[in-house]
């Protein structure tokens, strides 16, 4: 479930819609949560799919560290892809924002860190922008991409959290909050291709 203060806009002909807050969203909070509306699919499922079906997948969701496929039922499927991500995971089914988010900014993940099976042309037009998101960015970047999450995790207390009750691994969260030797890696979501 995506953020309340979200909508969704239309961006570019090019890109598509996009996922834009309609209020400031401060670093550290939580912006989408894995809840039950979900829908999963096992590869073998997708692969006995109408093509129209896969195409859908393809576009719209992500594999998880199971290998499954998740197809989010809201609007958060909507999420694009930046180079300069202000969302990520922390290495739990949930996304915080890494920076403040103003009202009218879109809300972007990095695809590299979503298990991509096939490489990505990427449109951001970032000044860092990688150009190609690979399936391997999730092991080549994730050091990296924890830096960036570690900083924000620990605003979690500090800010209001509109989502926590939907949070399934509450206890893990707060004992990571409590002793941040625990908390996890983003690259424990990473399920590389079969």
């Amino acid at each position: 479930m995506v953020h309340p203060d979200t909508q969704l806009k239309l961006v570019s002909e090019e890109i598509g819609h996009g996922v834009f807050a309609t209020h400031f969203i401060p670093k550290g909070t939580i912006v989408w949560v894995r809840d039950a509306l979900d829908q999963v699919f096992t590869p073998e499922q997708v692969a006995g799919m109408d093509p129209i079906y896969q195409e859908i997948l393809e576009k719209y969701s992500f594999v998880d560290s199971k290998g499954d496929i998740i197809l989010c039922w809201d609007h958060s499927r909507f999420f694009n892809h930046s180079c300069n991500a202000n969302c990520m995971s922390a290495g739990y089914d949930f996304e915080i924002a890494v920076r403040d988010i103003q009202a009218g900014e879109e809300l972007t993940d990095d695809y590299g860190t979503l298990n991509l099976r096939e490489n990505f042309g990427c449109l951001c037009r970032h000044p860092e922008c990688r150009k190609e998101i690979r399936p391997d960015d999730l092991e080549r970047f994730s050091q990296h991409w924890d830096k960036q999450v570690s900083d924000a995790f620990f605003q979690i207390p500090k800010v209001k959290q509109p989502l926590w009750h939907l949070l399934k691994e509450k206890n893990d969260v707060e004992q990571a909050l409590q002793n941040p030797a625990l908390l996890r890696s983003i690259y424990c979501h990473y399920a590389p291709a079969a």
